[in-house]
């Protein structure tokens, strides 16, 4: 019988295990392999997860260099080989659910991605005769979450937007820069770090399951008429996003995947409070409304 709780982390569906060649039994990380990753995207991601004293090479099985190159990888066993040590990153991902917002500060941000936008970014739908069939089957979604608008503020992001929202009082973090129109379906992967965009891989879109599989999105890249246009994503929020999602989908044993289908009348807040990191849940969900409704920082 299937099971139909989330699973604690996401490790069950790898089908690629990264470890020290040095301690080939301690597990490093790992992933499910998408359409598009190749052997440079790997040691990318591997970048991301450990902390090197000296330059690293990746071996296969048959200890076989594997190439910084753009060969797609293949499932198997990485070994990390090096000079210096390895150490995991205790750089922790923020925690991250489903963000559906309202409030005064959100509607100019979302009217101003769907004027820039007119289609889901990544599956390039488009959306048809807005005047007549309206967006039902679009989404704006903040690439930086709305939750965390103080650390935003305290990290001093808004640095990198150079395109202030309308009302200046909305906050740097509801610049056009900071949003994206999806579908529903793709908000939902993104939110949950199932896709990404990696900006230093001509802005191609990452999958980390199977999920990504959907609309066949895996290995495709940003369409040019959104990187010509000066409004459009910043760099450094996509590569945010991005090393966000190597956090939590390939670091360890990766993160837990977040409840979000709580059926009407259910009682969400046990719902949360029996699920994993259920305080960083809670106050993901009470900023989230709150900063959709208050004054920014």
């Amino acid at each position: 019988m299937r099971s139909t709780s989330q699973p604690a982390n996401r490790a069950g569906g790898r089908d690629t295990f990264i470890y020290d060649s040095n301690h080939r039994d301690t597990l490093l990380g790992g992933l499910w392999v998408a359409e598009g990753t190749t052997n440079a995207n790997l040691y990318c991601m591997v970048d991301i997860i450990c902390i090197f004293t000296d330059t690293f090479d990746i071996q296969d099985n048959n200890e076989q260099l594997v190439g910084r190159d753009e060969k797609h990888l293949q499932p198997g066993n990485y070994f990390i080989v090096t000079n210096g040590s390895i150490t995991l990153t205790e750089e922790t991902p923020l925690l991250r659910a489903l963000s559906l917002h309202s409030g005064s500060r959100i509607a100019s941000f979302r009217d101003a991605v769907r004027e820039r936008d007119c289609r889901c970014v990544v599956t390039g739908l488009r959306v048809e005769q807005p005047e007549v069939w309206g967006w039902d089957f679009f989404q704006v979604a903040h690439i930086f979450p709305l939750a965390y608008e103080d650390h935003w503020n305290k990290s001093n992001y808004s640095r990198w937007i150079t395109v202030p929202p309308a009302n200046e009082s909305d906050g740097s973090i509801h610049s056009v820069q900071n949003g994206m129109l999806l579908t529903p379906n793709m908000h939902a992967l993104f939110d949950a770090y199932i896709i990404s965009i990696n900006p230093d891989d001509n802005y191609k879109i990452v999958g980390f399951a199977p999920a990504s599989t959907y609309e066949n999105v895996a290995g495709r890249h940003l369409d040019q008429t959104l990187l010509n246009n000066p409004l459009r994503p910043t760099d450094q929020l996509l590569r945010w996003h991005y090393r966000q999602a190597v956090l939590v989908n390939v670091k360890g044993l990766g993160e837990p995947y977040m409840e979000n289908d709580f059926p009407p009348g259910s009682d969400i807040m046990t719902g949360i409070m029996d699920g994993p990191k259920a305080g960083e849940r809670m106050e993901f969900e009470l900023f989230s409304r709150f900063n959709a409704m208050g004054p920014s920082a």
